[in-house]
């Protein structure tokens, strides 16, 4: 790979190559990926989207929303300290192309903020909850009427892909979704290859997958413009993973270590006493402990922990980048760049806690409970009333469930897989209180 390949300022559709030297400075085409994925209605969503706490009521809690613009706000930062290095290396990027060191930051930031805007409501627990949907509930009874590849697409329903999806995806009279550089979404493929076969080896490339079959065509051009190394083996279809990639992966590890640690202290499931005892393993060299002492409240001593936290795996993250940049463009690197972290350790004591403390409370366990049973029943209403509707067989009670569809999803002239995805995707778009909401009103149990 090569880096001004990897920089393509390319978006769907276009003819000629965008060239950097030819860019407003004032509004870079990295600076439009931002503003675009900002104002989408999927980005908004996030707002009403579990992070930690499902549905919480307490102001301080993370958000998708608020973690979105923490990873991107770390991811630009990541990417600025890179490409200052990487330009020092590779001088003819700025004197040939005119590329900046501020360009990596842009990319790294807008992948970073759209990182999660594929997940559905509920967390993790939510592209669980739809694939056993298929897996083992009602929508079993379509196995037999996909092949293979699509049928693993909806069993290991994946946030990547569905973000993937809306970020390209083509609508009536809007082609290429949102047209975001191939820079950007090459950096905002975490795992670039198809849901088949699963996991083949050990490579964190091979960890999940990154698109759906509906989108594997543009998947393909954008790899191929990218210059990304073909991995593909037996007909799959799998690549070797943006440079980008990794700082994008990093800004998400950092912040959701050190952020979910510090909700989990402020909710009270973390003592106080841990933050100094974890937090300061990692902030050890750095530290004023004058100013530590001097602050009064635990909130403040939080925040000073935490943002001397992030800054150290912020450093820490780009010399293990730039040390191994040639592995990396080579396509050979197979970890997280935190997986070569000399606080790896105690990132992993973090983590450690933070599973046990926070993501197995009972208030979590509770309501990721309760989103199974809603996602389940939101899918089956949905997909029935699209199938009698493709058969010529759709009752009024049908027909008044679709009107309760956006259009976007009403669409029946089409393959079975396709009917099933977009009303993965359209559950999956759902805010938490969204979805609690529908499932309320299709049950009858509000008017």
């Amino acid at each position: 790979m090569n880096w001004e390949q990897l920089l393509s300022l390319r978006r769907q559709g276009d003819k000629n190559k965008r060239l950097r030297n030819e860019q407003d400075e004032t509004r870079l085409g990295f600076d439009v990926d931002y503003d675009r994925i900002i104002f989408s209605s999927a980005f908004r969503s996030l707002q009403d989207k579990t992070q930690v706490i499902p549905l919480s009521k307490t102001d301080f809690v993370h958000t998708r929303l608020t973690h979105s613009l923490e990873v991107s706000v770390v991811g630009r930062s990541l990417g600025r300290l890179a490409g200052k290095k990487i330009i020092e290396k590779h001088p003819h990027l700025k004197e040939v192309h005119g590329y900046q060191f501020n360009d990596f930051g842009g990319i790294v930031a807008a992948a970073a903020l759209a990182h999660d805007i594929g997940n559905p409501p509920f967390g993790h627990s939510g592209e669980k909850a739809i694939g056993e949907y298929f897996k083992t509930g009602n929508g079993l009874k379509f196995r037999t009427q996909f092949t293979d590849v699509e049928y693993q697409d909806i069993i290991d329903f994946e946030g990547n892909a569905n973000g993937f999806r809306f970020l390209t995806q083509d609508r009536a009279g809007v082609s290429g979704g949102l047209r975001l550089s191939y820079a950007t979404l090459g950096a905002f493929m975490k795992y670039p290859k198809e849901s088949l076969p699963k996991k083949p080896s050990k490579h964190i490339c091979d960890k999940k997958f990154g698109f759906f079959q509906s989108e594997k065509h543009i998947f393909e051009e954008i790899a191929e413009d990218l210059g990304l190394p073909n991995r593909s083996l037996n007909g799959s279809v799998s690549y070797g993973r943006h440079p980008l990639t990794f700082l994008v992966e990093a800004a998400d590890d950092i912040c959701y270590t050190i952020i979910d640690f510090e909700d989990g202290i402020n909710l009270g499931l973390i003592s106080e006493d841990y933050a100094l005892e974890y937090l300061i393993k990692l902030v050890k060299d750095t530290i004023n402990t004058k100013k530590y002492n001097s602050l009064e409240y635990m909130e403040d001593r939080l925040s000073y922990l935490r943002a001397l936290a992030i800054n150290t795996l912020i450093q820490d993250a780009v010399s293990i980048f730039i040390e191994y940049e040639e592995q990396i463009l080579n396509g050979k690197f197979e970890v997280s760049l935190l997986d070569k972290s000399k606080f790896k350790a105690q990132i992993e004591d973090i983590i450690s806690l933070s599973v046990q403390k926070i993501y197995q409370s009972q208030e979590v366990v509770e309501k990721e409970i309760a989103g199974y049973t809603i996602i389940s029943d939101i899918l089956d209403v949905y997909i029935n009333a699209l199938i009698q509707k493709k058969n010529n067989n759709a009752s009024n009670y049908h027909k008044l469930i679709l009107q309760t569809l956006p259009g976007l999803y009403r669409e029946t002239d089409t393959s079975l897989y396709q009917i099933v995805l977009n009303t993965c995707c359209y559950v999956a778009s759902l805010s938490d209180s969204a979805a609690v909401h529908i499932h309320n009103k299709i049950k009858g149990r509000t008017l």
